[in-house]
């Protein structure tokens, strides 16, 4: 069976008999992966703690005819830890995970890899709250999906803003003209704040409160929801 190594995020363990674990992870190379790491849950397991979410590892893997098989991991960023000991960073994590794994579906995406990777590490390092980092990385992620969402100009006329009017089923904020009949309303800063996670503006976003990054996260789940045409278990309280 032919060996190949390749880089890879932990998403999500599950139990696999008495001493071995199934691992998704999102790659690089291959987009996502399952595989088989046997005898990682016994306490003699040399790299056990290196398969957990939320760690990025360079692995030696090979070929099976229904699951790959881990054979090495070697660590090359220990985000796990610092994320799992705070449960928001957790939460915030574990939906990150969940959103990359549906999207990682399709076919490899380098940029989504570099995305989550970016993500981690800056929920890992918390300077920034956990919230702001989700909901970047979601609306971000999105747009590198083929779902960029639009909080400047009208998404249906292009008129220029700003506009308080947010269309999810649209891609964003829309004109009065141009507004469907029960779309919500945002205070202008929230739509700013929308606007800064898009762009990447740590700074902008740092400076918003805490109204306006609650109505900004709704808009980011139900946005990203909405194209994934389906919920994300890890909204509500996560499992480990």
């Amino acid at each position: 069976m032919p060996l190949y190594r390749e880089e890879g995020v932990v998403l999500r363990t599950q139990k696999l008999g008495e001493a071995d674990r199934i691992v998704t992870l999102l790659t690089r190379g291959r987009g996502l992966l399952r595989a088989a790491a046997k005898g990682v849950r016994r306490t003699s397991s040399k790299f056990g703690a290196r398969l957990e979410p939320f760690m990025v590892a360079d692995l030696q893997l090979f070929e099976g005819r229904t699951l790959d098989t881990i054979t090495q991991a070697e660590t090359l960023a220990p985000y796990g830890p610092r994320i799992t000991a705070d449960y928001e960073r957790y939460r915030a994590g574990s939906v990150m995970a969940e959103t990359a794994e549906r999207l990682a579906e399709g076919a490899p995406s380098r940029e989504q890899y570099a995305l989550l990777v970016g993500a981690l590490r800056t929920l890992a390092a918390g300077r920034i709250p956990p919230e702001l980092v989700r909901d970047g990385y979601l609306l971000r992620a999105m747009g590198l999906a083929g779902w960029s969402p639009g909080f400047e100009s009208c998404v249906v006329c292009g008129a220029p803003g700003p506009h308080t009017a947010v269309a999810v089923q649209l891609g964003g904020v829309t004109c009065e003209s141009c507004r469907p009949p029960g779309s919500p309303r945002l205070d202008p800063a929230s739509v700013e704040l929308l606007a800064a996670l898009v762009r990447g503006d740590w700074d902008a976003a740092l400076s918003s409160g805490e109204r306006e990054r609650g109505q900004a996260a709704g808009i980011a789940a139900a946005y990203t929801q909405f194209h994934l045409e389906r919920g994300l278990r890890s909204f509500g309280t996560p499992a480990r």
